[in-house]
């Protein structure tokens, strides 16, 4: 049976070896990325900010960037068009200026763009104290999704495995909200899934690495723990490389081909499946050797020959 391998099995990358640059240079970019949103802050989109929400249904089929112009020259604030369900169906976001504007007002200027014949399902206003509640619960959704897979890696292998996989999580958490402060990107309810996407991808494969640790562990009882740690990182390069790029390029289609509203939910998932391939592979994994995993049983260790290693399908 054919089996595609973009990277030929049996490689002997030394992955390990280079670990203290590689670590170093993460922690380098924790540190920037924490630094620009503590002190710059996270461009925050109408659902953080505050505003009002339209949901309507045009008389025919709109042109959404000239609707989107027309608003914009209003001056209401920032504006976001979506299509919300049928193509005739809208949900329009307008960002509270900063002169703040009689709701009455904004609301009459979005109605005269319309025009006729317009059907309003849901007109809402978001306050700010709604938007820091959003906030308080996002914090809140990446924290309990951290301490959730925390317990199941811990549960599941060893405390020196969940304490690696967290690192590894908190690693590519900090790398994306640091890509939403560092560039004009907007900070969105829909970045917030993005995240927990990139924690669940990152966490599926530091998972398989980890099994095959595991596994090697109990199969090669005198080798040295760097060298099996590499030896497992080779034996599931492949299959971790193909997973990544199949799934980038799914992604990288709906950024180029799903329209502005997409674009923006999946270039945060293109970023965080590159960062979270990086952490499984030269974070999690290597973080294993400094905490020095004990074996289960000591007296094997001496009387223990080496197998002959498992082919990865």
């Amino acid at each position: 049976m054919f089996r595609l391998h973009l990277i030929p099995y049996g490689s002997k990358f030394d992955i390990t070896g280079k670990s203290r640059f590689i670590l170093t240079l993460a922690v380098i970019m924790v540190i920037v990325c924490f630094s620009f949103v503590i002190f710059k802050g996270l461009n925050y989109g109408i659902d953080f900010k505050g505003g009002y929400i339209f949901e309507v249904r045009m008389p025919s089929v709109p042109n959404i960037t000239d609707l989107r112009a027309r608003l914009n020259e209003c001056e209401l604030g920032e504006v976001a068009i979506q299509e919300f369900g049928a193509k005739k169906d809208l949900m329009i976001k307008l960002e509270k200026s900063k002169e703040g504007s009689d709701q009455s007002i904004a609301i009459k200027k979005v109605r005269d763009i319309l025009g006729e014949g317009v059907v309003y399902k849901r007109i809402e206003t978001v306050g700010p104290k709604v938007g820091e509640e959003l906030v308080s619960n996002a914090i809140k959704a990446v924290a309990f999704a951290l301490i959730a897979m925390l317990l199941y890696i811990a549960v599941r292998f060893e405390w020196q495995f969940g304490v690696c996989a967290i690192a590894a999580l908190f690693h590519d958490c900090a790398l994306i909200f640091g890509m939403f402060s560092i560039f004009p990107m907007e900070f969105s309810e829909t970045s917030i899934t993005a995240i927990l996407l990139t924690a669940s991808y990152s966490i599926n494969d530091t998972v398989v690495i980890f099994d095959r640790i595991r596994e090697n562990l109990k199969r090669y009882k005198k080798m040295a723990l760097n060298e099996l740690v590499n030896l497992s990182l080779n034996e599931t390069l492949s299959r971790t490389a193909l997973t990544a790029t199949t799934t980038l390029l799914a992604v990288l289609a709906l950024y180029l081909f799903g329209g502005k509203v997409i674009a923006s939910f999946a270039l945060p998932i293109m970023v965080g499946i590159i960062v979270g391939t990086f952490s499984s592979i030269f974070v999690a994994s290597p973080l294993l050797v400094f905490l020095n995993i004990k074996r289960k049983d000591d007296d094997e260790l001496k009387n223990s020959d080496h197998g002959v290693p498992a082919n990865l399908g």
